[in-house]
């Protein structure tokens, strides 16, 4: 399953050309070819062809990544490593991600069309996740809470909870997968991960740089492939124990279904459409610049992305006019190139998707005062261009509104107080994010409480850390990445009761 829920790359089959780079598969410590000896395509977004072939993976392959990551779970020389060696690949895994940041950022572009400057400073801020999970490894700490059993000792361990199936999405495939394995690993569980078939090459060469930093085979396993062929085998393998996933809400759900046959526990971290809440006493020029990086940033297609924006009333037609005033000057092209602002969707679906949404946000009534069309100028050259376009007059029930697009779209919106600006916020299906435009420090206090999303930015905007946790409310999914918390997310508690006496008492009683 994707993000979308759609099929997408096209297949090769076996004996058939390849002209193009491959990436291989890693399982068990090997790198191999699919079962089927099958390969999908990985299209650039910026020229809209084909550049690498990756494997088609299927359920004789994520059965072989299981056994393998159960295997170096249960026994050899993972399983028994003290939680302080654990820790110390980690951070060699750190260095190593920082001397080739470079190399990463540039598979990220190719395979999701995000700009190069974003994408490098996400790879050079990714070893702070395992320095900070590898420093937490020989942290996880048992308890010894008090007891009413006279005479009975009892604590309580903290144990990992075996092989994690991570599926991780296109938009940002590292950042978003390293959310994951990071605290998993330090827990001391195995790992197979199955990359979006959209992007699955950076994911493929992090893997190398766990090779080199001594990680025991096993360990980590990449089984690439289409969500229906690989997603839906891991999830039901009786031997993965837990999931994490990010997406969207509809192949979250058909996961946590799937999951609940065998009582997996689960993490989601799915869709949003999420508010940017302007005020009247805003500082306009900076929340210009907040709003703009809530949408516009990565072509809009960030799970926190501000989709919607809340603007007072009082100050909507000034600051509206401002606004598109500015994105005309936006500079739409080549990823690679750092005077670019903004790059192309993803996948040529996803391109089909936002021009869809683009023409029931007209149907609907909606006012489109900037862009509503495919981006066709030379600096686009072949690749998946949508205008930044911002529509007016929205009202909270509008589809366009309620539905998340996953593209440079905003939809905005009035309110006239504080009450109506935070119903309005409220009313979605969604809780991922929120944003706040205010110098009044009493309001800057007061709503991000009032706001039902497990992320509140004030006078911000796209703000994440290792430290912080993330995730969201209701259709935005379940449980947290990032932060202290995260690692017992991938942890189980025991009790231990120790009787230091043979003395048992009735035995037809509860003791």
């Amino acid at each position: 399953m994707t993000a979308d829920g759609s099929m997408g790359t096209e297949a090769l089959r076996p004996g058939q050309p390849q002209a193009l780079p491959t990436f291989k598969m890693h399982v068990d410590g090997e790198w191999c070819e699919s079962a089927s000896g099958q390969w999908l395509e990985t299209k650039n977004p910026y020229t809209g062809k084909a550049w690498a072939l990756i494997p088609r993976g299927n359920a004789d392959d994520i059965e072989r990544a299981v056994q393998a990551a159960h295997r170096a779970f249960v026994a050899g020389s993972w399983a028994s490593m003290h939680p302080s060696d654990r820790g110390l690949l980690l951070q060699r895994v750190a260095d190593l991600i920082a001397a080739n940041a470079e190399r990463l950022a540039e598979l990220e572009v190719r395979d999701n069309g995000k700009l190069k400057v974003e994408m490098l400073g996400q790879m050079r801020y990714l070893p702070r996740w395992f320095q900070y999970y590898g420093g937490l490894a020989d942290k996880i700490e048992g308890r010894m809470p008090p007891i009413d059993k006279k005479g009975m000792l009892h604590y309580v361990s903290y144990e990992p909870v075996g092989v994690v199936g991570a599926i991780t999405p296109w938009n940002s495939p590292l950042l978003l997968t390293v959310w994951k394995i990071a605290p998993a690993l330090a827990a001391g569980n195995t790992v197979v991960i199955k990359p979006s078939e959209f992007a699955s090459t950076s994911l493929i060469a992090l893997v190398e740089l766990f090779e080199q930093a001594g990680f025991p085979k096993g360990v980590i396993n990449v089984v690439t492939g289409l969500g229906a062929e690989t997603g839906e085998p891991l999830v039901e393998h009786p031997l993965v124990t837990r999931i994490a996933f990010t997406g969207g809400n509809i192949a979250g759900l058909r996961i946590y279904q799937a999951a609940a046959r065998q009582f997996k526990r689960v993490s989601l971290e799915l869709g949003g459409k999420s508010p940017n809440i302007v005020f009247a006493d805003a500082a306009i020029d900076e929340a210009i610049k907040g709003v703009i990086s809530g949408i516009f940033a990565a072509s809009g297609q960030t799970c926190m992305a501000g989709s919607r924006l809340l603007l007072h009333s009082s100050i909507h037609d000034a600051f509206l006019a401002r606004l598109v005033e500015v994105m005309r000057e936006a500079r739409l092209g080549d990823p690679n190139n750092p005077d670019t602002d903004v790059g192309p969707v993803a996948t040529e679906q996803q391109l089909e998707k936002v021009l869809r949404y683009i023409e029931l946000a007209k149907q609907e009534g909606a006012r489109c005062v900037l862009g509503g069309r495919r981006a066709d100028g030379p600096e686009c050259g072949d690749g998946w261009f949508v205008e930044p376009t911002i529509f007016a007059d929205v009202t909270n029930d509008m589809r366009i509104a309620r539905e998340e697009v996953f593209g440079p779209i905003l939809s905005v919106i009035k309110f006239d107080s504080d009450e109506e600006a935070v119903a309005l916020a409220n009313d979605t299906p969604f809780g991922l994010a929120a944003g706040l435009w205010t110098t009044d420090l009493a309001r800057a206090l007061a709503l991000p409480k009032r706001l039902r999303a497990g992320t509140a930015w004030v006078n911000a905007y796209r703000v994440v850390s290792y430290l912080a946790p993330f995730g969201g409310f209701n259709e935005s999914g379940i449980g947290r990445e990032n932060g202290y918390d995260a690692i017992y997310e991938y942890l189980e508690p025991k009790s231990v009761f120790i009787n230091p006496t043979p003395a048992i008492g009735n035995p037809f009683t509860l003791q």
